[in-house]
């Protein structure tokens, strides 16, 4: 995606990353003025990098002052944070890392990290590091925002520490498969974010299997996971009655759902168009993947992780209303997400587009004729582009349903 920076036009990661306009409204001098190199804190998550895997980075991420919305997305989203906002409190986590095999668990931090990572209020730590942090910030489309990274001397919790009932009982349990112990978790209403720090610091599995997991492939394996698991019990409801259309959003990321009455099926477009107000459609990018009613036996190679959380929500969705449906999902990306986040923006955008009250309409033609109108007048854009690489539509187009005649 070609984010374009707000202030000065730049429209590389690199170049956002060094935006002195960008840095300007981020605080950075009060951070260099306040870091230091030992220091007493709290860590609400670790982070486990991918480069040069299976030798990778490990981090715990901590500050001396957190605040509860340091590492709460469902708080970010819910209060229509911005982007400044989040990135502010993001830069101020110094990730203390150090470096190990994912399968080999002897390293002395392990530990640490381990019991961060399986506890769900942030912990009172003592982190010392071999140089004061300077401020920088890392990110990428996958991954939350977080601030500097050093490398780490020394690592204690100063605390007496509670692991939650459920979390110790999968953690203790050495034959419980990963995939088990996730779902046996959310349906005790652990949610997504939590479940991909326990994963990711190699807390669950089988024992001999059990290894750390890159955090950003952590955050797709939990919501493929789950996905999976909705999408057996979604398919023992009964199907949708109506014809209907969500339309919402957050941070530039704009949502289209539509559901239309038949069996479980899915498919995600995603389609940036820089600024609706003066489109271009020389920088208008789409990719799609689908699946049927048996879900998918590959990777979503174009949309990537945005495919797996924008399901994950709308599954969620389903399973309250206990119904299963055929969903066409279209996902609008605007300037106003200049930087990334992380794919939370992406389930958290599609949780508000499906919190709306949806448009109820007759058929499955006037579902599609109204898209074409709506996001031609909404964001310049045709919907011929979508109609003609759609497998969803052609499915739905070759059918005739019983209630129809």
């Amino acid at each position: 995606m070609n984010f374009k920076c707000p202030y000065c036009g730049g429209s590389r990661l690199e170049h956002l990353r060094n935006c002195p306009k960008v840095y300007n409204i981020i605080n950075k001098k009060q951070f260099n003025e306040k870091a230091k190199k030992d220091y007493f804190g709290e860590s609400p998550n670790v982070f486990v990098g991918r480069y040069g895997y299976p030798r990778v980075n490990v981090g715990i991420l901590s500050n001396e002052d957190i605040k509860k919305d340091h590492d709460s997305p469902k708080t970010w989203a819910g209060d229509n944070y911005k982007i400044p906002d989040i990135v502010n409190l993001r830069s101020e986590l110094i990730n203390s890392r150090f470096r190990m095999d994912v399968k080999t668990f002897d390293q002395k931090f392990l530990d640490v990290t381990q019991e961060v990572s399986m506890l769900k209020k942030p912990v009172d730590v003592e982190i010392n590091l071999n140089k004061k942090p300077a401020f920088n910030i890392n990110y990428n489309q996958d991954i939350t925002p977080y601030g500097p990274s050093v490398k780490l001397e020394k690592a204690k919790i100063t605390e007496n520490v509670s692991i939650p009932k459920a979390v110790d009982k999968v953690v203790s349990d050495d034959d419980l498969k990963a995939k088990n112990a996730m779902n046996y978790l959310y349906d005790k209403g652990y949610d997504e974010h939590f479940l991909t720090k326990v994963i990711s610091a190699g807390n669950l599995g089988v024992k001999q299997e059990r290894k750390l997991v890159p955090t950003r492939w952590s955050i797709t394996a939990t919501d493929d996971m789950i996905g999976k698991k909705l999408i057996d019990e979604v398919n023992d409801f009964s199907m949708i009655q109506d014809y209907s259309i969500h339309f919402g959003g957050y941070l530039g990321n704009n949502y289209l759902i539509a559901f239309f009455p038949d069996s479980w099926s899915y498919e995600l477009f995603e389609n940036y168009i820089g600024d609706p107000k003066n489109p271009d459609p020389s920088v208008f990018e789409t990719g799609t993947d689908f699946e049927g009613y048996y879900g998918r036996k590959t990777y979503a190679t174009n949309t990537v992780g945005g495919y797996y959380a924008t399901r994950l929500a709308i599954l969620e969705h389903l399973k309250r209303n206990k119904r299963k449906s055929t969903v066409l999902a279209l996902r609008f990306i605007t300037d106003e997400y200049w930087m990334p986040l992380g794919v939370w923006v992406v389930r958290e955008a599609t949780r508000k587009a499906l919190a709306n009250k949806p448009l109820k309409l007759n058929s499955k033609e006037e579902v599609l004729r109204y898209i074409e109108l709506f996001i031609r007048r909404k964001f310049s854009f045709k919907f011929d582009d979508i109609k003609s690489k759609s497998k969803l539509i052609k499915n739905l187009m070759m059918q005739k349903k019983l209630f129809e005649f």
